[in-house]
């Protein structure tokens, strides 16, 4: 299409200007990939292929090595699987190609529908005060049968704690942020019980904290489009 990328919709995702000048960009029916990395002062450049969703969603498959299995990460996923030493970060740290040069996402047009599918999920599922209803959520460990707190606060945050609640392997290790080892102590009970209800500091859950399903926490490439893992969660 000579205007940009235009969806099964007809919509058009991104036009040809926006994407001028940036580095290995392939056009799809709903998305665009483009070449993307992330650099570790200790291991160097790892590099993926970013794919952008006009739902606002963001894939990243790496290509740090020949071998390398890794598919479908998130973008905060990717930055802790290149070893980046200042994670948590991800809009500043994962960076495309333009014109030559290593430019930050954040300074890109690429985050265009990222953020409208945020801005509109944060304000279309709010509490009575106008916070987002996601409370927080636990994770146990399968190696040292801790339980770790999840921050369901944001898109991001729903994704990685989406993946780490069906991933039957999941570790402490594996949170791509709040470095974490099985070494460090369980939050204790009396702490466990505040999971930021907006109605109840110590509610169990309610209709005002535990979210059955929007844009914040659905995610259109996963087949569990159902609400069994929030019902199960909120019988905790």
């Amino acid at each position: 299409m000579a205007n940009g990328v235009e969806s099964e919709t007809g919509l058009v995702i991104f036009s040809d200007e926006e994407l001028r000048e940036m580095s290995g960009v392939k056009r799809s029916g709903d998305h665009i990939e483009v070449m993307c990395g992330c650099t570790s002062h200790r291991y160097g450049d790892a590099v993926g292929r970013l794919r952008v969703f006009i739902n606002g969603d963001l894939e990243i498959t790496c290509e740090c090595t020949p071998g390398c299995q890794e598919d479908k990460l998130t973008p905060a996923a990717f930055e802790k699987h290149s070893g980046r030493e200042t994670a948590r970060k991800w809009k500043n740290n994962v960076w495309v190609i333009v014109n030559g040069e290593k430019i930050p996402l954040c300074k890109t047009v690429l985050l265009k529908y990222y953020n409208q599918a945020s801005k509109s999920a944060n304000g279309s599922h709010r509490s009575h005060n106008g916070r987002v209803c996601h409370r927080d959520e636990f994770v146990r460990c399968t190696r040292c049968n801790k339980e770790r707190r999840f921050r369901l606060r944001t898109k991001e945050e729903c994704r990685i704690h989406h993946d780490a609640f069906a991933d039957v392997n999941w570790k402490c290790a594996d949170l791509p942020y709040d470095k974490i080892t099985c070494d460090d102590e369980e939050e204790r009970a009396s702490r466990r019980v505040y999971r930021g209800c907006t109605r109840s500091p110590t509610c169990k859950g309610c209709t005002s904290c535990v979210c059955f399903g929007c844009e914040i926490c659905r995610f259109s490439d996963c087949n569990c489009q159902t609400c069994t893992d929030f019902t199960r969660n909120a019988k905790n």
